[in-house]
């Protein structure tokens, strides 16, 4: 049994969606041991791996090779990946408590919508059909929304990544490049309300997967 069930396993890992993500895990271990020594060149790889993210979704839905080690692969890769950014903006940054805080958030809601997605037997934390908040069913269902929000959630922590000195505070920074010019103020506006979609976004998932966990519990009872 054990020799038959092996081939099987092993092309589970060899999906192209799933060597992606491998090479995704890759390019943000070399991006991360050179952020220090060549800002440019990691916020080039780190924008790639993200690009990628994109990518593997296509390819998985393309060659019919969606599989949940692929989702969770997935999943952890982007949490780890804006954790350790946002670990870093801690560091250069003035309050760092607002990125720790931005880390512990992320972390926590996706955490809890994956977990609370199992629970109630969805095969996808994106299944949010039965949600009551608007904000959270267009987020996750409309593909444009959602890049938006994700592009633009990055796309700024990696330029307050480029911009960032020794020790300084963010709200200097982003005033000094936002009166640099009106395009800079546009485009730091347009970062800067997807970002914050986002995080409302991710505030609501928390509530949503917290409610979820709690009837789970309450079912549970009811029918004991």
């Amino acid at each position: 049994m054990a020799s038959k069930s092996r081939p099987r396993t092993l092309s589970v890992y060899l999906y192209i969606p799933n060597i992606i993500g491998y090479i995704r895990v890759l390019m943000n271990c070399f991006a991360f041991a050179i952020c220090f020594s060549n800002k440019e060149l990691f916020s080039i790889l780190y924008f790639i791996s993200f690009v990628c993210d994109a990518l593997d979704g296509w390819f998985a839905r393309k060659f019919n090779q969606v599989s949940t080690f692929g989702a969770v692969l997935d999943m952890v890769t982007d949490r780890i990946s804006t954790a350790c950014l946002l670990a870093i903006l801690s560091q250069v940054y003035r309050p760092s408590f607002v990125f720790l805080s931005l880390l512990a958030l992320d972390i926590a809601s996706h955490w809890l919508q994956m977990y609370s997605t199992f629970l109630v037997g969805k095969s996808n934390h994106k299944d949010v059909k039965d949600s009551t908040s608007w904000l959270f069913k267009l987020y996750y269902g409309n593909r444009m929304f959602m890049g938006y929000c994700c592009i633009a959630c990055e796309v700024l922590y990696i330029t307050l990544f480029l911009l960032a000195k020794e020790s300084e505070k963010i709200t200097d920074v982003l005033l000094g490049a936002a009166q640099q010019s009106l395009i800079n103020s546009a485009l730091l506006a347009f970062l800067v309300f997807g970002w914050a979609t986002k995080q409302l976004v991710n505030i609501i998932q928390m509530k949503t997967a917290a409610d979820l966990c709690v009837l789970y519990d309450l079912n549970k009872k009811h029918n004991a």
